[in-house]
């Protein structure tokens, strides 16, 4: 099923941090895409959760450099 979440994303300073959180997320299984809005410290995933989960996006966020905190699913 096509899911939708919000992450706030901690450790933002500047556009290309904002790429990194883009990329790391579109580079997991499953996400159709990822929007990161750097003024807002946030990142949208639209995701199929068959082959995804939360957990999976803060694992990539946490791996690209910056710190991951849930904001609404």
């Amino acid at each position: 099923m096509v899911c939708s979440l919000k992450m706030k994303v901690e450790g933002m300073t500047c556009g290309g941090c904002a790429s990194t959180v883009r990329r790391a997320l579109q580079d997991v299984k499953g996400v159709e895409s990822a929007t990161v809005d750097l003024k807002a410290g946030e990142a949208e995933i639209i995701f199929d959760d068959t082959f995804a989960d939360p957990r999976t996006f803060a694992h990539a966020i946490k791996q690209s450099g910056y710190e991951p905190v849930f904001a609404s699913v």
